[in-house]
């Protein structure tokens, strides 16, 4: 499988080595890199008890920097063709890679975003989160002329050559509107996969909050009415 997944990490102590057991189960021969953004709980120790066990490709930021800059970090380091973001918590399940990865392997796609919507989901209806997510996903539908269903989803998938190539600037959870942006900007074939979903809330260590909620939106605004899809 030719293909680099990237882990961005922080203070995930409790389901860190879970998930990395599930992507090898997954993706055996994948190129696993993981970005360990300033962890305090663990994490980092863990990462390196386990690097030689699962063939881990680790980098370390001293402090805290946002989920943006280990993404950022992990694609300026991905060597294989296909890309493949994964979250380090529970919430998203390797089961989907077949799925995720076939569209862009036989040409079908160059982008793809796994779409928490596309099927039954078992989020609770009154899940804020959810909601939430309509909203920004239909704004920012509006400014890149996307019909995406969960633009805020984990699960995003690239050729490497496309990602690499665009000049990211956020840190933090407003890389998910950007990276959308400036796809759309491209005239890509973007498509969407049905994924399974399992969320979690604060009190399980969910890190999103509303003042992210409120970045994303300046952050789909601004990436929108942006001319360049590097700007």
């Amino acid at each position: 499988m030719n293909l680099s997944i990237i882990i961005p990490c922080y203070n995930e102590i409790n389901t860190l080595e879970t998930v990395i057991k599930r992507v090898r189960q997954y993706a055996p021969n994948c190129e696993l890199i993981i970005v360990d953004d300033g962890s305090s709980d663990g994490s980092k120790e863990c990462l390196t008890r386990l690097q030689s066990t699962y063939r881990l490709i680790l980098f370390f930021h001293s402090q805290n920097q946002g989920k943006g800059a280990s993404l950022q970090t992990g694609f300026k380091h991905a060597s294989k063709d296909i890309i493949l973001i994964q979250d380090a918590d529970l919430e998203y399940h390797p089961k989907d890679y077949a799925a995720l990865i076939y569209p862009i392997q036989h040409g079908d796609a160059d982008v793809i975003f796994g779409s928490r919507f596309l099927e039954k989901s078992i989020w609770p209806s009154r899940h804020i989160f959810k909601w939430a997510n309509y909203l920004l996903t239909w704004l920012s539908n509006k400014f890149t002329g996307l019909a995406l269903t969960d633009m805020e989803t984990c699960y995003k998938v690239f050729k490497r050559d496309i990602i690499q190539s665009i000049q990211l600037k956020e840190k933090g959870f407003g890389i998910e509107p950007e990276i959308t942006a400036k796809l759309a900007k491209r005239n890509l074939n973007i498509k969407e996969v049905p994924i399974s979903y399992v969320p979690r809330d604060s009190n399980s260590g969910k890190k999103i909050g509303f003042k992210d909620g409120l970045w994303a939106i300046w952050c789909i605004i601004y990436y929108g009415m942006s001319s360049n899809s590097n700007t």
